[in-house]
């Protein structure tokens, strides 16, 4: 983990930076990294109970989840941007890319790690948070982008289904080889991994009951990115896997 060096994680809404790299953040802070986190809404429309949850309630019940998530897996560095749920791509880019250009010039990451141009499960929020992130990537950063591997989006199919968890005609998927970095979690680090994510209970809490607490634990144990194409020339053209 310290060869990633300081870690700044770019992501749309809270709980994605969980999912897609929880355990990555875990192993950072334990390993003594620096690890900034960047949220660009606050979800105020992830609910299918609008009449319990209006927008204004649930920006803040999400904003309290998303610190206590943080505090357990040890990062205390949070800048929220503050965009609408649902309108990163109504967002002006030029505005976007300079908010970023200027918390990267403070915060100096080593690794920066975000979506990759998919958006992971095709969100249109995440798709343009990664062409922000593309933008503003300063030289000398590398760029772990969020990536489905074909092995475990075959193994949890249904679920997927089940959930809807990806938009229609995703995930894309990367083959293992192709993989810059692999993470199947310790069972110390997925526990972890999971009580984080359980503290954004709104989004969280049924999804763990109906999948059972083992299976849940299961489907969230891996974390996979490719390197963006600028960061060649630290993976050399070649994929590392990394498995702790």
């Amino acid at each position: 983990m310290r060869d990633l060096g300081t870690i700044m994680g770019i992501w749309a809404h809270p709980d994605d930076e969980a999912y897609l790299s929880g355990g990555l953040m875990a192993l950072a802070t334990d390993a003594g990294s620096r690890v900034v986190c960047v949220t660009a809404t606050r979800g105020e429309r992830g609910t299918a109970d609008p009449a319990r949850w209006p927008p204004g309630r649930l920006a803040v019940q999400r904003t309290g989840e998303l610190r206590e998530c943080l505090t357990i897996l040890g990062v205390t560095e949070h800048h929220q941007l503050g965009y609408r749920d649902g309108e990163c791509a109504r967002v002006s880019p030029s505005e976007a890319v300079a908010r970023l250009s200027e918390l990267m010039a403070r915060v100096r990451p080593d690794t920066l790690v975000s979506f990759g141009p998919d958006g992971n499960t095709g969100h249109p929020d995440h798709q343009a948070v990664a062409r922000w992130v593309e933008a503003a990537v300063p030289a000398g950063t590398r760029l772990l982008q969020s990536a489905v591997p074909a092995s475990w989006a075959h193994r949890w199919r249904p679920v997927h289904e089940r959930f809807a968890v990806f938009e229609p005609g995703y995930p894309i998927t990367t083959a293992e080889p192709d993989l810059a970095l692999y993470l199947t979690l310790d069972p110390a680090t997925l526990q972890r991994k999971v009580k984080a994510l359980a503290a954004q209970t709104t989004q969280t809490e049924a999804l763990i009951a109906a999948m059972g607490a083992d299976d849940y634990a299961s489907w969230v144990a891996d974390e996979a990115f490719v390197a963006a194409p600028t960061d060649d020339r630290w993976w050399d053209h070649r994929a590392a896997r990394w498995r702790s």
